[in-house]
């Protein structure tokens, strides 16, 4: 079975990576091979760790500091990627993203908390595939990742499950005009994720609430998340294309 997740001579480009999914994909691409390129915003420690406990640059993993929602700072990453990568680009894997942890009903909703969550998590993965897609080569993979609030919708959070939405019916219609190119483009659509960013969320009463909901009787981790992720990336994946893995411990079946 290695020669499935076998990616040597692969390249990766995965945003988000000093933490939570990205992160867990990141060390995945890494030890299956991959040659990676991550992305972080503000946490230094954790992303220098990282790519310490992966070996550093001479083992294939590079990090850079990027700012999503900022097109200028998309440009300087590629200027970098195209250093590290001047072969080409494999993999895309759009992970970076904000959920902002209050509940805010639509109608008291600031313009400017709305258009932060716009343009960090759809016009920046804009900017990114953008840029990425004439870099790709035969056989890339472009993994988004959206969210089961995407397809069921989510109260209070209209703003994220709005841009999460938008990301599946994009991936749907780059996969139609990929395809030819031999390039996939699948979403990934967690539930629920044990992770920094949701952990201000997870009370014990409302951990509670939510496992009641998910027949497997837990949220997932990083790695459950991660896991869907490299197989999109392996070539077990490769007639697959325009479709949302969700990867939410069945909780749709009780919606």
């Amino acid at each position: 079975m290695h020669e499935y997740f076998d990616l040597q001579g692969k390249t990766a480009l995965v945003t988000g990576g000093s933490r939570g999914v990205g992160r867990e994909v990141v060390r995945m691409l890494v030890r299956s091979g991959a040659r990676v390129l991550f992305t972080w915003h503000n946490r230094d420690k954790a992303a220098t760790e990282l790519i310490d406990s992966l070996g550093g640059e001479t083992a294939g993993v590079f990090m850079h500091q990027y700012e999503q929602a900022d097109e200028r700072s998309c440009d300087i990453l590629f200027q970098r990627m195209r250093q590290i990568f001047p072969q080409g680009l494999d993999f895309c894997i759009a992970n970076a993203g904000i959920w902002p942890v209050q509940e805010i009903a639509l109608e008291q909703m600031e313009t400017t908390h709305w258009r932060q969550t716009m343009s960090v998590n759809l016009d920046g993965v804009f900017f990114l595939l953008r840029r990425a897609i004439p870099l790709l080569r035969s056989g890339g993979r472009i993994v988004l990742l959206s969210s089961t609030a995407g397809q069921a919708g989510e109260a209070g959070h209209a703003d994220y499950a709005a841009t999460k939405g938008a990301l599946i019916s994009l991936a749907k219609s780059l996969a139609a005009e990929l395809g030819q190119r031999d390039i996939t483009v699948n979403c990934v659509a967690p539930g629920w994720i044990d992770t920094e960013m949701v952990a201000p969320a997870l009370t014990p009463a409302r951990l509670e609430r939510i496992i009641a909901d998910i027949p497997l009787g837990r949220v997932a981790t990083a790695q459950d998340v991660a896991g869907p992720i490299l197989f999109l990336c392996s070539p077990l994946a490769r007639h697959i294309t325009g479709e949302v893995l969700n990867v939410n411990g069945g909780s749709v079946l009780c919606g």
